[in-house]
């Protein structure tokens, strides 16, 4: 709407805007989530959830109104049809910049349940943000390395233990868990580096998923699978908020999580390969959806 406006202008007013959005609902989070720590009740926990996330909700709906006042993006999508926010959803994605994540708030907004990270243990004692984490109910995992169970095989399994535990509450509330499963950000070095098979893809991790779906499985029952598409190249998340981005496409396949996908991804060998080639044969996919929006724009 105000994007005729010089681009370094919407740069600094829309990162105000951002900056100001997330001070004005991260002060009552952290309220909401030292009473959600302090109070012990089931039911006060259950209200703290809804309402924390729903505060995590308008702070996404609020960026958005500010993207959409001040940048001309053009964001298309397709998919959105089967989404409901009734539902446990895995949400996958290709990964190319920050914009990604952006994006993905904006497209999925008000369609599923917010978008939850699966965060590391150690960052539940990052101060503040740490206890905003674990009242959103970010999921926190703990992984014990090879080297380490090989000193300590009597502790095999507690990890996923632990993390199954720390899941429990998302039986009663639905959950969108988010994972770029190729673990970091494409760019044509890395591609080259990895000698990946896929043109517009690193290669997936599998182990990370397979994490999420060995605690989470008996949770999540569908698998959103995106693919994001920028048309004039790959953005900075300094073009996206300078409203320098005109295309963005998205693309998103939404499907019941395959029974094949349940297992013991860890210890059971056959599982894993089977897995894995499941993984790759999603990424092929997705890879030809790549392919198939570089050529139509091309033409």
């Amino acid at each position: 709407m105000l994007n005729f406006l010089p681009s370094w202008f919407i740069g600094f007013i829309s990162f105000s805007l951002y900056l100001l959005n997330t001070i004005f609902w991260l002060i009552p989070i952290i309220v909401f989530s030292f009473l959600k720590a302090i109070i012990p009740l089931k039911f006060s926990r259950t209200f703290f959830s809804y309402l924390l996330d729903q505060m995590a909700s308008n702070w996404v709906a609020i960026n958005t109104l500010t993207q959409k006042l001040f940048c001309k993006t053009d964001i298309k999508v397709n998919g959105l049809n089967n989404l409901s926010m009734k539902e446990w959803y895995l949400v996958l994605c290709n990964h190319q910049s920050w914009v990604d994540i952006l994006i993905l708030q904006r497209v999925l907004h008000g369609k599923i349940p917010f978008l939850k990270f699966f965060l590391k243990k150690e960052l539940i004692y990052v101060p503040f943000l740490g206890l905003a984490w674990w009242a959103l109910d970010f999921p926190f995992m703990k992984r014990h390395s090879q080297a380490f169970l090989k000193k300590n095989p009597h502790l095999r399994g507690e990890d996923i233990k632990t993390t199954r535990k720390s899941c429990e509450k998302f039986k009663y509330k639905p959950v969108s868990v988010m994972s770029f499963i190729e673990g970091t950000r494409f760019t044509p070095k890395k591609h080259k580096k990895q000698n990946s098979p896929f043109q517009y893809l690193l290669k997936p991790k599998a182990g990370g998923i397979g994490f999420v779906l060995d605690a989470m499985g008996e949770h999540l029952t569908k698998i959103v699978n995106i693919t994001i598409f920028y048309p004039n190249g790959i953005p900075t998340f300094s073009d996206f908020v300078c409203g320098r981005v005109d295309d963005v496409r998205v693309h998103i396949e939404t499907s019941d999580v395959d029974p094949e996908l349940k297992g013991d991804y860890f210890n059971d060998r056959a599982f894993k390969i089977n897995f894995q080639k499941h993984v790759n044969h999603m990424w092929e996919e997705k890879n030809t959806t790549l392919k198939s929006l570089h050529e139509e724009y091309k033409d």
